[in-house]
């Protein structure tokens, strides 16, 4: 089983590719890849961009990696109420190649932030927008104020009732 894990954040140091991370590796026998938006990075899209170069290849790339998954596993990242830019311009670009993106793969939709609301208003947002383009969301999980329930060191939960919450969420899956 092919699991497909991002975190929606450019950030090297992504609290949420770590809870990405984290619940894609508790599936048993998943083989996890975890993406890097990094590795994504193309011009900010627009029409007139489109228009000038086409379909962006990372985009298709990024495409080709959800079509080859059968889980995603994707934690938001909250920038000011709503999407990361760098998700959302890779999103954008994907959307002009193909508008059912995630390709109605089961997925886990979370989102963490440092803040004790834990990004509750992004998770909202994909909740609802993600249907639209193939998003077929089997659960969702917030995980807030990431650094005191988070052990970095250890890159899984610390706090026991949450641990329990997303294992029993990957279990049920």
């Amino acid at each position: 089983m092919k699991i497909i894990a991002f975190g929606a954040s450019p950030s090297k140091n992504s609290i949420n590719k770590k809870l990405a991370t984290y619940a894609a590796g508790l599936f048993e026998n998943g083989e996890v890849e975890v993406l890097d938006l990094n590795s994504y990075r193309m011009p900010v899209f627009s029409v007139d961009i489109e228009e000038e170069m086409g379909e962006h290849p990372l985009a298709q790339k990024f495409l080709d990696k959800i079509a080859g998954a059968n889980i995603l596993v994707v934690s938001m990242a909250e920038n000011n109420g709503n999407y990361s830019v760098a998700f959302k311009n890779v999103f954008d670009w994907c959307t002009r190649i193909n508008a059912k993106v995630f390709q109605e793969k089961p997925m886990l939709l979370m989102a963490t932030s440092t803040g004790a609301k834990g990004g509750v208003n992004v998770l909202g947002i994909a909740k609802d927008a993600f249907p639209y383009y193939g998003g077929n969301i089997k659960a969702t999980f917030l995980l807030p104020s990431f650094d005191v329930n988070f052990d970095i060191e250890n890159g899984k939960i610390s706090n026991p009732e949450f641990d329990k919450q997303l294992k029993e969420i990957v279990r049920n899956f």
